[in-house]
């Protein structure tokens, strides 16, 4: 098949302005047909982009680490997706938290609002990350449990303190021995602020935004400020890692959907995971095409999967095709002002199934 007019579109997104530099991988289950890199990886230094770049994944963290995390807990039976936040954390609950489920938090029908600057706050606290759970915990709610679907950020801020004190491990040590290990992965990590050691080569890390708070552009840190106030590790964001392991993981996630053989992830859980509920586009985890104006485009069913990082990243994978893509690119560098892939994503994804149709 002739997939220049990927090419060219990937190329005419650098010209443009919408990224500096993107990453581009699309398979059809275990067959990977596209996986190029185009533009800049950082654009003070001129440095190429390459397919084997290191991206800041954003709030791809909440699939990739944080539900896969949920969904070997509840596989094993340490948590069950109603499993409610006093049994997990008895005494620390306000009663208004109380009932709010794991499935809830997932769903980001918790209950609690999109967004706080907490970093303002917790940045120069003893244990900032503890100070970022006890300001979420503090939090008033804006609908109640289960009413109103509403991304959260902090819902999957509770999320990693949960798997942290059910499995008396840090998230991104539990995620990387009970999922990246077991599938072979080496390059999804977090990275832990405050010390001088980077887990990968420099050279391969994609520069973010110019950041005023920290004033900086920054490469190797997290973009996210609440997940930099806590020191790198968070379950909304935090996550680093290239193209070819989150195709791994991705791949894993499909052959559960499509009820295949897997090594990590029980389908039967995972199943109860992407059960849509009426009314709702977002899943526990993951999200699900709109119905108008996806960022997947116009061909990807209501049976697709994935999520958008705020950083430039998305993936998407379709159990009735079993086309998957992965979009990696650098829009917020230097500034993240810069919206214009929001009408690049769908359209790439376009062209992608206009090719393969």
């Amino acid at each position: 098949m002739n997939y220049d007019p990927v090419s060219k579109m990937m190329s005419q997104g650098v010209r443009d302005g919408v990224f500096p530099g993107g990453v581009l991988l699309c398979a059809r289950g275990t067959d990977i047909f596209f996986f190029d890199a185009f533009g800049l990886a950082d654009l003070a230094q001129k440095r190429p982009m390459e397919r084997d770049a290191v991206f800041d994944l954003a709030s791809l963290t909440k699939p990739l680490a944080t539900a896969a995390a949920m969904v070997v807990l509840v596989q094993e039976g340490r948590l069950g997706l109603h499993t409610c936040l006093e049994e997990v954390l008895p005494g620390a609950v306000a009663p208004d938290k109380a009932e709010i489920t794991m499935d809830m938090l997932l769903r980001h029908t918790s209950g609690l609002p999109a967004h706080r600057a907490f970093h303002t706050i917790v940045a120069d606290r003893a244990d900032p990350a503890r100070a970022l759970i006890d300001a979420v915990l503090a939090e008033p709610l804006e609908n109640s449990p289960g009413s109103r679907q509403v991304y959260s950020d902090l819902g999957f801020m509770l999320l990693c303190h949960v798997i942290e004190t059910v499995t008396q491990q840090p998230l991104d040590q539990f995620v990387r021995d009970r999922v990246y290990s077991p599938l072979g992965i080496r390059d999804l990590f977090f990275i832990h602020l405050g010390t001088k050691d980077v887990p990968k080569d420099r050279n391969r890390l994609v520069s973010t935004w110019n950041c005023p708070w920290r004033g900086r552009v920054l490469t190797g840190e997290v973009e996210d400020e609440n997940a930099w106030a806590a020191g790198g590790v968070q379950g909304h964001a935090g996550l680093f890692g290239d193209a070819g392991s989150i195709y791994r993981i991705c791949l894993e996630i499909l052959h559960g959907l499509e009820q295949k053989s897997t090594r990590v992830i029980d389908p039967r859980v995972l199943a109860g995971f992407v059960k849509k509920y009426p009314g709702q586009t977002m899943v526990a985890g993951f999200d699900t095409p709109s119905l108008s104006n996806s960022s997947s485009g116009r061909y990807f069913s209501q049976n697709a999967v994935g999520h958008l990082g705020f950083t430039g990243t998305s993936f998407w994978m379709d159990t009735a095709s079993g086309l998957m893509v992965i979009l990696l690119t650098n829009r917020v560098h230097p500034c993240r002002s810069n919206e214009k892939i929001r009408k690049f994503r769908p359209a790439i994804h376009d062209c992608i199934a206009g090719c393969i149709r």
